[in-house]
């Protein structure tokens, strides 16, 4: 699209300290591999061995596809507003403008809109990364010296993070996430010596399909446990090369390859060796008292904390670029970005520390953000600006077809993980539940394992599948 009308958005584009393709993979895997990958054994456990890798590879082209239908039509919308890049909620407004006059209406809302979305998306992202941290070296350091409040690490985890969150330029992030790969893939493959340890017979497990009446359960592991639109979006933005990122054979596919291979072989193999006896997360099966089962788990909290400063980028973009210093014109904006980043990590800690059971909470998020940014909106944006006459949907309204279906398919989601976490909501915070600190116990081993089961699950509960983050 960026040839037509003479006009190229690429060569208008400009990035202070753009990141290469390289920098740009390695961002992209961390982004998406994470606390979530920890889930997809029990999805697994829903679907059956054959039956997940497919739905799953199904589901992971779903949301790509809109991943990348979004970032094509920005580019358009770049081309036709004849400017270098046009943000999702500048996209999303102009679009609207394009379409029929329903849209037009609520154009300048929709665009602040997506800005409101993205922004709850990754500041419940990050919530969960810091209780995460916390709840894993909570588990690692209770094993040896004793047990503490998980409000307490969740602080002292907060407090650890402001220096690495203070690196405003995505560039610099690049060693922390080429780092944390290498730690999260080192950690898997510590995982994955338990998943061929005392392998069962595969006969013992749902070959084909599982229990069909749990199948929506793995849709809610699945789906968000694939994308980080926002990062995503960002990433683009800020690569040397853009053309490079879509494509066949571009940045974002490669990665995402990658990422599939590596769902499938640990969904496989965690289903394989624990069946129905797996938790919200396998990391909760594994042993706690060996040395390479928490060197494991140490691994992984590192690469997330790690991955902390990345997630958190997209909030203070939108609220510097798309807000407080639109105009780019702010005295000292280098110095209130700082004070800005530093607020916002004490205020993402302190809503851990209120709220440590947010399972049902962020379901809700998850449900929302991923629903309506990577199917709903980019569906409606593509609809909106091929409307007017001079463009068309292609042969037999392909497109027209196409994103009609991610729209009823977004809101089904919408609506299905709206209705999981207000259930949940209830008989999570509405009964008598145990608090975090848990109950007491006769040894360390045994106060360990209780608080595994009672601080890291609660952020995830069977019930609340989408965020099945331990």
């Amino acid at each position: 699209m960026a040839e037509k009308g003479g006009f190229d958005p690429y060569e208008h584009r400009t990035v202070e300290k753009p990141i290469s393709d390289l920098g740009a993979f390695f961002s992209l895997l961390k982004c998406v591999v994470g606390t979530g990958v920890l889930a997809i054994p029990l999805s697994f456990n829903y679907a059956g061995m054959i039956n997940g890798v497919v739905l799953l590879i199904a589901c992971c082209f779903m949301l790509i596809h809109g991943m990348q239908m979004l970032i094509i039509c920005m580019i358009e919308c770049s081309r036709r507003m004849q400017i270098g890049y046009a943000t999702y909620p500048v996209a999303m407004e102009y679009s609207f403008n394009q379409g029929p006059k329903f849209f037009k209406y609520m154009a300048k809302a929709g665009g602040y809109l997506v800005d409101g979305v993205l922004a709850f998306s990754q500041f419940g992202v990050c919530v969960v990364y810091n209780v995460f941290v916390a709840a894993t070296f909570k588990q690692l350091v209770d094993f040896y010296w004793g047990t503490a409040d998980l409000r307490i690490y969740i602080a002292v985890v907060g407090i650890c993070l402001i220096p690495a969150f203070l690196i405003r330029r995505l560039k610099y992030l690049v060693p922390f996430n080429i780092l944390a790969s290498m730690l999260i893939y080192i950690g898997f493959c510590m995982l994955m010596y338990y998943l061929f340890l005392d392998l069962p017979p595969i006969t013992d497990r749902d070959i084909v399909f599982g229990n069909i009446e749990k199948l929506p359960l793995f849709f809610g592991i699945a789906l968000f446990s694939i994308t980080s639109v926002g990062v995503m979006l960002a990433i683009e933005a800020e690569m040397a090369q853009p053309r490079h990122y879509l494509g066949w054979f571009g940045v974002l596919d490669r990665a995402i390859l990658l990422v599939i291979i590596s769902y499938v072989t640990f969904g496989v193999m965690g289903y394989w060796r624990y069946g129905d006896e797996l938790h919200g997360s396998i990391s909760l099966n594994i042993p706690t008292d060996e040395v390479l089962s928490q060197v494991a788990k140490a691994f992984i909290a590192m690469a997330i904390f790690l991955t902390y400063p990345l997630a958190g980028f997209v909030i203070i973009d939108i609220i510097m670029n798309h807000c407080w210093n639109k105009s780019g014109e702010l005295k000292n904006a280098a110095l209130k970005e700082s004070i800005l980043r530093v607020c916002v990590v004490l205020l993402i800690c302190i809503t851990g520390i209120i709220a440590p059971k947010l399972g049902p909470l962020l379901s809700l998020v998850g449900a929302l953000t991923i629903s309506l940014l990577n199917l709903v909106f980019p569906a409606l944006i593509e609809i909106c600006l091929y409307y007017p006459p001079e463009y068309n949907y292609g042969k037999w309204k392909w497109k027209l077809v196409k994103d009609i279906f991610y729209v009823i398919v977004g809101i089904l989601i919408l609506v299905q993980g709206t209705i999981f976490s207000i259930m949940d909501m209830i008989s999570e915070w509405g009964g008598d539940e145990t608090t975090t600190e848990g109950t007491s116990a006769t040894t360390v081993k045994d106060t360990t394992t209780a608080d595994d089961m009672e601080s890291a699950p609660e952020l995830a509960p069977p019930e609340a599948p989408g965020l099945m983050f331990f």
